[in-house]
């Protein structure tokens, strides 16, 4: 089933235009040819792409790629999917990948919907990450946000049984709309009673920290598929 909430979707993202560090251009000639995976409209070959067979998590909107290596690296025995639309972020990323020679961890340039309508099979992730997605904090751009109704029936219809949902955000009334549509979703069970506490395997990033020091609130919500 593929997902289409309206005729004309709503992208929950901007394309930005960003300046690629030499770093970062200089990853995308080296690594990209090994670790970025070109979008395709036919289901993933978990197996052949990593070279394995293994529980496989996908991160949708990976930023700089910071944390999806840090957890990568701390989790050998799982592989990562990472899928971001943003060059400088991919470039940082596979530079991260070079650096701390991952093996598990692959990246797709694309639109995250169309990824996983097309190459992410049913019933076939361990878990998926979204940390810090856009909060489009004006009421009126709310409708823009990823977390709703629709989209999350599809990831719970993407994840195996037992797989996990780990959302994060540092926008309250973003942390209560999810809260309030993964809480509505039949087919998800909530791991904590409201919020959950912060799994040690996610890392606080430097954002984050400003942030706590700040006394700003950050909130993780971690979900099981029924």
């Amino acid at each position: 089933m593929l997902y289409d909430p309206t005729e004309h979707r709503i992208r929950s993202f901007v394309t930005r235009a960003g300046r690629l560090s030499t770093g970062q251009a200089r990853a995308l000639e080296e690594q990209g040819p090994k670790f970025l995976v070109e979008y395709n409209k036919a289901p993933l070959d978990y197996e052949q792409t990593f070279g394995r067979k293994a529980p496989v998590i996908l991160e949708i909107g990976f930023g700089m790629g910071g944390t999806t290596a840090h957890i990568a690296a701390a989790m050998p025995e799982k592989d990562f999917i990472g899928v971001e639309v943003h060059t400088p972020g991919v470039g940082s990323l596979l530079k991260l990948i070079g650096e701390q020679n991952l093996s598990n961890l692959r990246i797709i340039q694309h639109d995250a919907v169309e990824v996983l309508n097309f190459m992410i099979a049913d019933h076939s992730l361990a878990g998926v990450h979204i940390f810090f997605p856009d909060p489009w904090h004006k009421a009126r751009h709310n409708k823009r946000r990823l977390i709703q109704a629709p989209f999350v029936k599809h990831l719970v219809q993407k994840l195996a049984p037992g797989g996990y949902l780990h959302c994060a955000t540092d926008w309250e009334d973003y942390a209560v709309q999810m809260l309030e549509v993964l809480g509505a979703e039949e087919g998800l069970q909530n791991t904590a009673d409201g919020y959950a506490p912060q799994p040690a395997y996610r890392p606080l990033t430097k954002f984050e920290n400003r942030g706590l020091k700040l006394g700003h609130g950050v909130w993780d919500l971690v979900f099981t598929k029924k």
